[in-house]
């Protein structure tokens, strides 16, 4: 069975297509642009454009599995032609999706549940790769600065988001059903930065800002007004949810989920010192 990965190319889909060439299967990767994709060997790499579902029909020829995303672009906008996408994936064979969405009654909720296909609904609270951000100011200063420090999400570990994928699009028995996926404990920002010590050897400082000081350090890193209005409303309303633990990996995979601290000591070398380096 050949297996579709929208979104092959980024942060999370390069490690579910890495776990589905684990387990053996083929593996096509979409992307707007294959020049650039970097895939491992073996990966077919098509181009094409989920706001453009004319331009899936090679990508979808000869698949039986897909993994789809549930938002577009740089601005992660809401996929608005899921249903065109969804028909196409039905006429051209497929039987099982995953869908990387929280299943909240908007337009794609409506059009996978009414596909006809093996749908489940996945959704990550919080990666734990999304520290990465923090990287260059802890490599030059030794020091995290955010606002809303004392915010707790229960981050997940991107392998295993890319394990829960490939479990179900290869085995199934997962389908009509929607899944949060996170790690195993919910952390602050600053609780992060103690793992990121922990795992470096050097000390790691937590500074908590203001909106106003957020604000101020955004606009001198460049940061456009509205991306800085989306962030601190964001972060100013996210529910108290995203701090609670779920089963959901160990349920599809069959063990636990892995830990901030493990993360952090797999990418130690990333936020070491210039120094060290």
């Amino acid at each position: 069975m050949t297996i579709l990965v929208t979104g092959g190319t980024g942060r999370l889909g390069r490690h579910i297509v890495e776990r589905l060439l684990l387990t053996g299967q083929t593996v096509r990767a979409l992307t707007r642009d294959a020049g650039v994709a970097r895939l491992p060997t073996g990966v077919e790499v098509v181009e094409g454009d989920l706001e453009q579902p004319s331009s899936l029909a090679a990508a979808l020829d000869g698949v039986g599995a897909v993994h789809l995303l549930g938002t577009t672009g740089a601005d992660h906008a809401p996929l608005r032609t899921g249903g065109e996408i969804l028909t196409m994936a039905a006429e051209a064979g497929v039987r099982r999706i995953t869908v990387l969405s929280p299943a909240d009654g908007q337009e794609l909720d409506g059009a996978v549940r009414g596909s006809g296909l093996e749908w489940t609904f996945l959704w990550p609270v919080d990666l734990m790769a999304n520290a990465l951000g923090w990287a260059e100011t802890i490599r030059t200063e030794g020091r995290v600065r955010e606002p809303y420090g004392d915010r707790r999400t229960a981050s997940v570990h991107e392998v295993d988001v890319a394990d829960v994928v490939s479990a179900i699009l290869t085995d199934g028995g997962h389908a009509g059903h929607c899944y949060v996926l996170t790690g195993p404990q919910a952390l602050s920002p600053a609780d992060k930065t103690a793992a990121l010590a922990a795992a470096t050897g050097r000390e790691i400082h937590f500074t908590h800002l203001t909106d106003g000081q957020a604000r101020e350090l955004w606009r001198a890193q460049g940061w456009p007004e509205e991306g800085i209005d989306f962030m601190l409303r964001m972060w100013a309303t996210v529910p108290t949810t995203v701090a609670d633990v779920t089963s959901s990996v160990e349920r599809v995979t069959g063990r636990p989920p892995r830990s901030f601290a493990q993360w952090a000591t797999a990418h130690a070398e990333t936020f070491q010192s210039r120094g060290s380096e």
